[in-house]
């Protein structure tokens, strides 16, 4: 199985996700349930994670299909390079609105387990967001439907295309000198912010600091998924300035997996009750201080991972 076959596991579950995530916070609206409305801001940041691998395994995809420039033909016939570079480009929108909406979605978690509710400004943003969102996954679904079903595409799209957004993107990473290492020195940023908050909540339930409650650290994560928004957007600006150095690079797989699992700790610490009743000088019960170690074991592997990039691999 390779990056082609994850991509057509997972091209579906943005679209659906997204979906099934509006319709419960719908009614959770309608109902006024908190716990439908707990339950669709956890689908969308769990499908917010889940766009970031279908995203890069599409480009992994692509190249697969079709070698060549983004405006050259594919060698099959049946198979459109102008619906490729169309999907591409409303597939990096709906990557960022997704992840944006992923975002608010964590916080208006971390609002309901700090405050005991919602604010209405996160609200609307959220239903915003789920409105865009909804429209850019759902065209990206279908232009991607259409790149092998000539059946179904617009008859008036032909002929060659513009280059897609992705690769201008990219060409201007790689064309300026100061965006790298500018993002380079964000993401540093960006990576001690997060390795440094989740130390201190992986710290905190093994043992340390054992003088300070829980709440009082719990107001720390967002400046920790502040790190990992920094790193996200970095990040995804390196991946389409050379798309083919990670596409090709497992240690890069690798460090996405250990980042996917990590998120599962992250929604651990943000809504379940364990961790969040500890007071001063209370131990962690034994499920917490597990979650804790495998936090701190995944993010130390990110962070290794990112950081051999270019030296396993043979991708630089």
């Amino acid at each position: 199985m390779d990056l082609t076959h994850i991509h057509l596991l997972l091209n579906h579950f943005p679209t659906i996700g997204t979906i099934i995530g509006v319709g419960l916070f719908l009614i959770s609206l309608l109902g006024k349930s908190n716990d439908l409305k707990r339950a669709s801001l956890v689908i969308f940041f769990g499908i917010c994670m889940l766009t970031i691998p279908t995203y890069i395994s599409g480009n992994a995809a692509a190249q697969r299909i079709c070698i060549g420039p983004a405006n050259g033909a594919c060698q099959d016939a049946t198979v459109s390079r102008v619906m490729i570079n169309s999907h591409e480009g409303v597939a990096l929108a709906a990557f960022f609105a997704m992840q944006v909406l992923g975002f608010f979605a964590w916080l208006g978690l971390w609002q309901i387990r700090r405050f005991s509710h919602l604010p209405t400004w996160n609200l609307v943003l959220i239903l915003i967001l789920c409105a865009a969102t909804l429209g850019f996954v759902s065209k990206a679904a279908n232009l991607g439907g259409e790149i092998r079903h000539p059946e179904i595409r617009d008859a008036s799209i032909t002929g060659p295309e513009a280059q897609p957004i992705g690769r201008q993107v990219g060409a201007w990473v790689i064309g300026q000198k100061w965006v790298w290492p500018t993002c380079e020195t964000l993401h540093f940023i960006g990576l001690s912010l997060l390795f440094g908050i989740s130390a201190i909540v992986d710290l905190r339930m093994l043992g340390l600091m054992k003088n300070v409650p829980f709440p009082a650290i719990h107001r720390l994560l967002p400046w920790g998924i502040l790190g990992f928004g920094i790193n996200m957007i970095t990040g995804m600006l390196f991946f389409v300035g050379a798309p083919e150095q990670y596409t090709t690079n497992p240690v890069f797989h690798w460090k996405i997996a250990l980042m996917m699992l990590a998120a599962i700790n992250v929604l651990y610490f943000t809504i379940f009750d364990e961790a969040w009743v500890l007071g001063p000088g209370d131990n962690a019960p034994s499920t917490a201080k597990a979650v804790a170690f495998s936090a701190l074991v995944l993010v130390i592997g990110v962070l290794f991972c990112g950081r051999m990039l270019p030296f396993l691999g043979n991708a630089f």
